[in-house]
């Protein structure tokens, strides 16, 4: 699965910008959509208001990363107006799993999303509760890092325990996500990339989001 990063669209015309990419079966499967709040990280992109506006204007599902303090308050709005997944910080939330409980109950996925320094082994059973796992592959933020290598070990382990029956979720990854590194990704166990200025950055958003979807199917985990 390939969910561009609506971040590094074009914020004055997002409405073409998702038509830009296609949706499922043509194009993207999910956009993703950063929310950051310049508390939980050093950024300030879009809230509610906006992706209550995105949902009404794409019929692509939308696939919402809260980079937010008090997730545990501010989440279930994102699931009650409509967005597909919504994932949330390990490092921010109070309660995940009366979180994830609250998500679905509001009609979403819940997502849940660690950071590169975060490990993954203490919060194995907590993924239990979850749809994805979102393994942030940059320092969450900003767009157009570079891909960090070494949470390419925390994929492998999400995949064995998925592969084993241990966790039933998906893996997802974010950040420095382009041609060059989806490859390593597809093969560690990837299964649904979020890429921002690889899509948008390209002359043909849509043929970008082929291509990298071509790229990971040839290279990934059997």
């Amino acid at each position: 699965m390939i969910a561009p990063s609506i971040l590094s669209a074009d914020f004055a015309r997002l409405s073409e910008e998702m038509a830009a990419v296609g949706g499922p079966g043509q194009g993207a499967d999910w956009l993703h959509v950063d929310v950051m709040d310049a508390h939980f990280v050093p950024n300030l992109t879009l809230g509610l208001p906006v992706v209550e506006s995105l949902l009404r204007s794409t019929g692509t599902p939308l696939d919402c990363h809260l980079m937010i303090d008090d997730p545990d308050r501010w989440a279930p709005g994102y699931a009650e107006a409509g967005a597909h997944n919504v994932t949330v910080h390990v490092e921010a939330a109070e309660d995940p799993v009366s979180l994830a409980k609250n998500l679905h109950a509001a009609g979403s996925n819940a997502g849940l999303s660690i950071k590169p320094n975060t490990p993954l082994d203490p919060y194995v059973e907590l993924l239990r509760h979850y749809d994805t796992l979102l393994i942030m592959s940059v320092e969450p933020g900003f767009g157009g890092q570079k891909f960090i290598t070494d949470v390419l070990d925390k994929v492998r382990s999400a995949r064995r325990m998925v592969d084993t029956g241990h966790l039933n979720l998906l893996v997802e990854i974010d950040g420095g996500i382009n041609n060059d590194t989806i490859e390593q990704a597809a093969e560690a166990g990837v299964d649904c990339f979020v890429a921002g200025s690889a899509v948008y950055g390209a002359e043909d958003p849509a043929g970008a989001v082929e291509r990298l979807r071509s790229q990971a199917v040839a290279h990934g985990h059997r």
